[in-house]
């Protein structure tokens, strides 16, 4: 055992460090050499709360997904691959090869999801190698400018950065900035863009990002998918004491049969336009599923650090380079796919900030069956378990052997103290170093008019109520502001201008009928602008009706857009505050959002 805890030791300097990415494998650069030194295009699909028993793939009998399923066979499947527990760290994790501790990431909404500025992502190290680069679907590691997508690498997104949203069929969205339209349900639409995308840049290198929004609840799905779960009876059910509700599992495993349906969608374009073999692609998912079903067996689900929470598949395909049908059991993370990426492609990664992950290209282009020795660190809202190739230490300080004991059944730290006093001092280093922010630290305000971006969108998921106004949910990402009832009420934003300059405001509001004639003030600092509203928009409450399973989250409603005016912000930080002077009817309006275009 003397020689299990020396071993630690230099596993938390390996584990702590950062990957070594700095180094060109010579493997690399003569599978370059083969290819005419061609850089590969790279796909990344990414699912929102699909579990790793989600998947026919995987064993589950309950839904059929061949095209995810055919990236394993056709490709490399990790066994053991890990996230984070819920949805923004795992994606920064992603995009940034660094444990999401360090980013500035704590929370899933109201700024707590941004990905720190001083941070590189995996688009901007592909851009400066020449990529062209997309992202279509949900971001949500940061909404303005320079938190938004296209100030973090991408030259192009389509969908929505909040962590959730409240309707999928033909939602409000944004292309770049500017508020649009879906056109259908919104992972079709998604990949309807993914797939102009590829069209366009064909010639490459290009860099394509499917951040997915399904199977998050709200549990919406087109009726082709729905009605082959309906009236099923389910085979594979979950095992634990906790009680599986039925209809949501069926809303989920429809959703994915329709992920699997777009999956096929991009390999089959892939393959028509003959970019297959140089085409890289990975399919994965951000957490544990969002509910308590057939999982493998694994105990816990999204939220959780145990391993049900923060398993995930992991399928990745470059035809006739990756040994087709390949399972690798090493233990890898989400933190990995930068550094990964880097080394495929040949280059070094020169990122602002050193890297955690390491690279799993030798995994993936040779027969070796293992890399170093490591730790993986799960950790959310201060629960944090570490993982290694044959243990589980939860956050309870139990042990557990994840070879024989998959469902976590059997603690197994008082057979082995000192394996379970070694983690615990790998899991306390680890905190130390990393140091998770929490909330109540988090003093960033939220930007406006960043000089190189035309729009900032300053929503209610933002904004704090004061008086009689309450928001529409307790989960604030798509949620709107209601029940103002007094012109003492107001709605306030902690904002920092970040240029100087001329502003035109749209708010994106509803009205009842014979609650016309609001004067509205909007001011930040000394400028503000004063208007009326003088039309009356009452639209109802949207979304049950294509809810296949009760939701949590807010309903959503048809905000109409209402240019205020034009008002001057100077630089500098300070409340933006939105008030209603006068209130002719019983209530001032309903808000969504706010939208800025500078204008000069």
């Amino acid at each position: 055992m003397k020689q299990y805890s020396s071993l630690i030791a230099v596993l938390l300097i390996l584990t702590i460090s950062c990957g070594d990415t700095k180094k060109k494998g010579s493997s690399v650069n003569s599978l370059l050499e083969t290819k005419k030194g061609l850089p590969p295009n790279i796909v990344l699909i990414v699912a929102d709360d699909q579990g790793w028993g989600d998947l026919s793939y995987n064993g589950n009998t309950n839904l059929h997904t061949p095209n995810i399923d055919s990236l394993a066979t056709n490709g490399v499947s990790f066994e053991n691959f890990f996230v984070q527990p819920v949805c923004s760290p795992t994606r920064a994790e992603l995009l940034t090869g660094r444990h999401y501790t360090r980013l500035g990431v704590h929370s899933t909404s109201s700024g707590g999801e941004r990905l720190n500025l001083d941070e590189t992502t995996l688009a901007d190290v592909l851009k400066k190698e020449g990529y062209a680069t997309a992202a279509y679907g949900k971001w949500h590691n940061g909404m303005q400018p320079p938190y938004h997508p296209n100030s973090r690498g991408f030259d192009d997104f389509y969908g929505f950065t909040s962590g959730h949203w409240g309707n999928y069929f033909d939602p409000m969205l944004e292309h770049n900035g500017a508020i649009v339209k879906g056109k259908g349900f919104l992972v079709d639409d998604l990949t309807n863009k993914g797939l102009q995308f590829i069209e366009k840049e064909k010639e490459g290198p290009f860099f394509l990002y499917l951040p997915y929004n399904t199977p998050h609840s709200p549990m919406q799905v087109p009726d082709a998918y729905w009605n082959n779960f309906k009236d099923k009876t389910l085979e594979k059910r979950y095992q634990g004491d906790e009680n599986e509700n039925i209809n949501f599992t069926k809303a989920a495993l429809a959703m994915v049969e329709n992920i699997d349906f777009n999956v096929g969608r991009i390999t089959k374009q892939l393959k028509e336009l003959g970019l297959e073999e140089n085409t890289i692609i990975i399919f994965m998912s951000d957490n544990g599923p969002n509910g308590w079903r057939w999982n493998g067996g694994m105990r816990g689900r999204k939220g959780s650090t145990d391993e049900g929470g923060v398993r995930t598949p992991f399928h990745i395909q470059w035809k006739n380079t990756f040994k087709a049908g390949k399972n690798v059991r090493q233990i890898a993370s989400a933190i990995d796919i930068l550094p990964t990426i880097a080394s495929l492609i040949g280059i070094t990664a020169n990122t602002k900030k050193p890297l955690d992950g390491i690279d799993l290209s030798k995994l993936l282009l040779n027969d070796a069956s293992t890399l170093q020795n490591r730790f993986i660190f799960n950790h959310w809202k201060g629960s944090t378990s570490v993982r290694t190739q044959q243990y589980r230490l939860d956050e309870q300080g139990r042990l557990y052997d994840m070879i024989k004991d998959l469902g976590q059944t059997l603690d197994i730290s008082n057979k082995h103290p000192k394996i379970k006093d070694s983690l615990e001092r790998a899991k306390s280093h680890w905190l130390a170093n990393t140091n998770p922010m929490v909330s109540v630290n988090d003093k960033r305000p939220f930007t406006l008019g960043h000089p190189a971006y035309s729009y900032t969108q300053i929503p209610a998921r933002d904004g704090t109520a004061h008086g009689t106004i309450k928001r529409s949910s307790i989960h604030p990402n798509d949620t709107f502001f209601t029940h103002w009832t007094s012109s003492k009420d107001s709605i306030t934003w902690d904002i920092d201008v970040l240029e100087s300059g001329t502003f035109e405001v749209s708010l994106f509001y509803t009205l009842a009928n014979d609650d016309e004639r609001v004067t509205v003030q909007l001011n930040h600092g000394e400028n503000s602008l004063i208007t009326e509203l003088t039309e009356a928009h009452d639209p109802p409450l949207t979304g049950m009706e294509n809810d296949r399973s009760p939701r949590i989250e807010s309903y959503v409603k048809d905000f109409k857009p209402k240019k205020l005016g034009t008002i001057n912000l100077t630089k500098g930080r300070n409340p933006l505050v939105l008030k209603a002077l006068q209130i002719p009817g019983k209530r001032a309006m309903d808000v969504r959002l706010l939208l800025f275009k500078r204008i000069e």
